[in-house]
C-alpha cells in the first residue's frame, strides 16, 4: 500500500510527516490532472504565491546540469528536469540562475509510479531559494511524452493547488496512479 502520510523518523525531530504538495496541468488536455510532488527537505524556498496559469517548462537538456538550450523559456516559469547527472540542488541552482520561478524534479526512472525520493542537500554548502519539487518518474515521462506528441515547448500548470477544495480531487488524478 502507499501511504498519503509516510512517517520520517530523524534522531532529536520525532516524527516527521512527509508533506505533499499539489499542481494541476491545465494544458495540454490530455493530461489535465492533478499531480503530487513532495517538496525538497533541506534547501530551496516555499510558495509564497499561488500561480493560477504559469508555465512548466522541461528543460533542455532535461538534467539541467549547465547552461540551458531554452533558458530564456524558464524566465519567470517553473522548470520541470530530470533527475540524473548532478545533485537536486545543482538542477535547483541552474533553474534559478535562469530566473525560474521553481523546479520539478521527475525521477529517471520512468516506471516509478508510487516511490517519492526525499532530496536532501549536497556536501557544498550552497543554497537555493526556489522551490524544489520531487515528482514521480510515471508522472514526469507522461508530462513530457505529451507535450512531444503535441509539438508544445511547456504546459500550463497551476501550483499549488489546495486539493481539500476540490470534492473531485481522488476523480482528477491521472488513471496511472494506484492508491
Amino acid at each position: 500500500a502507499f501511504w498519503v502520510l509516510s512517517p520520517w523518523a530523524w534522531p532529536g525531530t520525532g516524527l516527521r510527516i512527509h508533506e505533499y504538495l499539489y499542481f494541476q496541468v491545465l494544458s495540454p488536455g490530455d493530461i489535465r490532472y492533478i499531480f503530487t510532488a513532495t517538496p525538497a527537505k533541506d534547501f530551496g524556498g516555499v510558495f509564497n504565491t499561488r500561480y493560477e496559469q504559469i508555465h512548466l517548462v522541461p528543460a533542455d537538456p532535461p538534467e539541467a546540469c549547465g547552461e540551458l538550450n531554452n533558458g530564456v523559456f524558464i524566465q519567470d516559469q517553473i522548470a520541470l528536469v530530470e533527475r540524473g547527472g548532478c545533485s537536486f540542488l545543482s538542477k535547483t541552482r541552474v533553474i534559478q540562475e535562469h530566473g525560474g520561478r521553481a523546479v520539478i524534479i521527475a525521477d529517471n526512472a520512468y516506471d516509478n509510479d508510487s516511490f517519492y525520493i526525499e532530496m536532501i542537500q549536497d556536501s557544498t554548502r550552497r543554497t537555493a531559494d526556489i522551490p524544489a519539487l520531487f515528482l514521480l518518474g510515471r508522472d514526469g515521462y507522461m508530462i513530457r511524452r505529451s507535450l512531444e506528441q503535441h509539438g508544445l515547448p511547456w504546459a500550463v500548470i497551476s501550483i499549488p493547488v489546495n486539493i481539500t477544495s476540490i470534492p473531485t480531487y481522488e476523480m482528477m488524478q491521472p488513471p496511472w496512479t494506484f492508491w
